[in-house]
This record gives C-alpha cells, structure tokens and sequence, in this order.
C-alpha cells in the first residue's frame, strides 16, 4: 500500500484516515461564507419535515410544466431555422446537437420579445444567452471588476438576492449595502456611498438593483425613482445591473418601464431569466450588455467580452435548451408578455390568498409587533416580528406547527431584517396557502413573543 492516505487499486476499499486530505483554511474563504449554504440548509430543513407547509421556496408553480412537450418545442424552434435563418433542415436539426457559439443562438428572438413587450431596444449582438440570470451576473461581475483591491466595489440593495452576494463573493469583489424601502433602493443613500467611497480612494463601480418586487423585499420602484437612478448613475460612472425576474408579475394595465428601457446612455446592463416566465429547468437566462469597449485596434460590445468569459465557465449554453425556450417564444408570437400571461394570473391569486389569508388569520390576538408588508406584485411577502427570526425559531416552527419560512438575515448584510421573515406563494395551491397560515397565526399567537 503507497500510505495511509492513498485509495487501494482494483475492489479495494478506500481506506480513511483520522487526518483531513484538505483543510477548509486552505480553500477559497466563501467556502466559510453563510451566503453560499443558505438554500442548501433550507433544502436540508425542508427534508427533514416533510409534513410542514413550506413557505420557503421561490420556485415556479410545478403545474406550468405538466403539459410541457420539449420535444415539439424543440422541432418548432427547428422549423424557424429553416423557414427564417434559411439552413437546410439537417443543419438545422444538428445545431441541437452541437456546442453551438457562446453567445447564443435565440439572441434573435429575445431581442424581438425584449423590443415588442418591454421598450428595450437591442441589437441581437448586444445580447448573451447565460446558464439562468445567475451565469449572467457572475460574468457581468467577473468583467467589470478588474481584480480585489483595485478600490472597486459594489453596491447592492439591503435585503439583497443571494445570487449577486455570493457571486461577488466567490470574486472577492467588495460589497457595500445600500438601504431599501417601501419604494425600493434608496437613492440618497447610494449617492452617500458613492461619496465615501471616493473620499477613502475608492469608487462604486456598479450597483446591484431589482426595481420591480425584488426578492425578497418586494420593494417596487415609482417611475420618477428610476429616472433619478439613471441620473445618479451618469453622475457618478457607475454601471446599474438591473434584475428583473419578478416584472412580469406586475397586472398588465400597472407596468412600468424597466431601467433598461429607460436607459439612453448605457448606464444599465439588464438581466433576464426564463425560470420564471418558462420553466426553470431550462436553466436558460440572458444579458443585455450593450455598452462599447475600447480596444486599442477599435470597439467591441460588452456582450462579446461576455461571450469571451463564458467560453471559460460553461462554453455555452445548450443547444437543446435554447431551443426548447425557443419554441415557447415562437409559440407565444414572439412575446414575453404572452409567455408570462397565465402564469403572472397565477402568481397574482396566489399572493392575493396570501395577503387576505393573513388579514384574516393574524387580525386579532397577536403579540405586539407583528405585521406584514403588502406588495402589489412579485413571489414575497415579508413578516415582522418581536423576535429574531432566526434558525432555532425555524426548527421550532418546522418541527412543532408544521410551517416553514425564510429568515430575512440571510439576505441581509447589516442586521436590519433580522427579526423579519419571508414568505413565498408562487410554489403552493390556495388551499396549502390558507393552511400554512393557519400554521403560521397559531405559532406566532405562541412563540413570537418578546
């Protein structure tokens, strides 16, 4: 045997060692960052109680994929090669079987839905087809900031997605929290913070901002806070990463203008992903990076440096899947807006049963300091409460009342949500809503208490 350490050849058992082959002190430090395992504890918890009503996850209704042919989805997106791109049908057919370019193959057709249904403008070579909108923003992060302790950092909303917090993490990229309200990111705060910044020889590079019902606030930002954004963001020279799953949940005759949209001087690099308005399983997202990059031989776009990262993380995206969300586009004339319709109906009942199941079931008898916010769109409703809402209290509610949530802290850099929690409904049926919350009344009349 070669040692102690060493896994025998052939049948042999792998012989262990009282001594660690690696120490966590010796690996990357986000590996001890509690960013990086926070879904995977809700995960666990949601194992070990299988019973309880969960309220935990901001996943998409399952019932939008039982009918879900990928096949002839995929041979729609096949025909449009042929019909519209001109390729012959068996080149069509390998481009699902191929590893295809790294930015995209429905660049296309996003740029119709994004023109048609949002007011956001792109060229087609403006625009990366990512692994979900989480690829997209590691690769944003990873281009624009040049390397740790270049002074660069960025700014994010507080409560914040834990996406963008541990991607930056992962890239060592300094995070600075920005306060947000009932109308979103606080504007004043950040341009304090660019301020800061600058005197201690430092500068806000770009600024992480969801402005329609972010998760897990559910903050919503007016028309005339999106435009004082954009101003800022010209003063100050920084880049806006907009988020913007959950608009589409907004009711048809409420939408408001994304940052994008609104975007006549490349301040905004705009994030889209079709777990939610398709399916999540397609891992299919994408980035509207439009800004031009200086070379010293000329000019290229920011989504082409994107594709040059990309080609390094996942190559590209597959084909097969592209194509799958390809076809439901297709299918829908093209239209996000007509992709997301039943399902945004669906999201809107389900937080309207939520919102009214808490009026009713937490109205009377509760311990002081309890309430609720009231969102008008999105998958989240934030609780508050007297007490930290912290792990023990979630084993508590699991294991005793059958009901499950999510702790505010863990998308919190300060301490502010820490007696906050949240709640989701896009993932359960109107009569598990009104039973988790039942759950959820009984347990807080008993254990919320300061």
């Amino acid at each position: 045997m070669a040692g102690a350490g060493a896994a025998a050849r052939g049948g042999e058992e792998r012989v262990m060692t009282a001594t660690p082959d690696l120490y966590v002190r010796d690996l990357h430090g986000s590996l001890q960052d509690p960013v990086l395992g926070s879904i995977g504890f809700l995960n666990e918890v949601m194992g070990r109680y299988p019973d309880a009503i969960s309220f935990a996850p901001g996943a998409p209704h399952p019932e939008f994929v039982r009918d879900l042919d990928t096949r002839v989805l995929a041979d729609r997106f096949v025909a449009h090669l042929v019909a519209d791109r001109g390729l012959d049908p068996a080149r069509a057919e390998r481009v699902l079987y191929e590893y295809g370019p790294a930015q995209g193959l429905i660049n296309g057709l996003v740029a119709q839905a994004l023109s048609g249904d949002q007011g956001i403008h792109a060229d087609p070579r403006e625009i990366i087809i990512t692994v979900g909108a989480q690829e997209a923003l590691l690769l944003t992060l990873r281009a624009l900031f040049r390397h740790p302790g270049d002074g660069d950092v960025l700014a994010v909303v507080d409560p914040c997605y834990v996406g963008i917090t541990g991607a930056a993490r992962l890239l060592d990229i300094p995070v600075v929290p920005i306060r947000e309200g009932a109308a979103g990111l606080d504007i004043d705060d950040l341009a304090a913070r660019c301020g800061e910044a600058r005197r201690e020889g430092r500068r806000v590079r770009a600024c992480y901002v969801a402005p329609d019902f972010s998760n897990p606030g559910g903050a919503r930002m007016p028309l005339g806070s999106r435009h004082r954004l954009l101003d800022l963001a010209a003063r100050e020279d920084l880049l806006l990463i907009e988020d913007n799953a959950y608009g589409f949940t907004a009711p048809e005759d409420d939408t408001l203008p994304g940052l994008k949209a609104l975007d006549t001087r490349r301040r905004v690099i705009h994030v889209g992903t079709f777990a939610k308005v398709g399916f999540p399983g397609a891992r299919v997202g994408y980035a509207v990076a439009d800004q031009r990059v200086g070379h010293p031989d000329g000019e290229r776009l920011l989504a082409e440096e994107l594709a040059d990262l990309k080609t390094m993380v996942t190559v590209n995206t597959a084909p097969l899947a592209q194509a799958v969300v390809g076809g439901l586009l297709l299918d829908h004339g093209r239209s996000l807006t007509a992709l997301a319709r039943r399902k945004a109906e669906r999201y809107r009942r389900n937080l309207d049963c939520l919102l009214d199941a808490l009026d009713r079931h937490l109205a009377d008898g509760l311990p002081p300091g309890i309430a609720w916010h009231r969102p008008a769109g999105g998958f989240f409703v934030r609780v508050d409460l007297p007490v930290p809402a912290d792990i023990d209290l979630l084993e508590v509610s699991a294991a005793e009342y059958g009901v499950l949530w999510t702790p505010m802290s863990q998308f919190s850099l300060t301490g502010r949500c820490d007696r906050q929690l949240r709640l989701s409904c896009s993932y359960l049926d109107p009569d598990r809503i009104e039973t988790g919350v039942r759950r959820l009344a009984t347990f807080l009349r008993k254990e919320a208490v300061a």
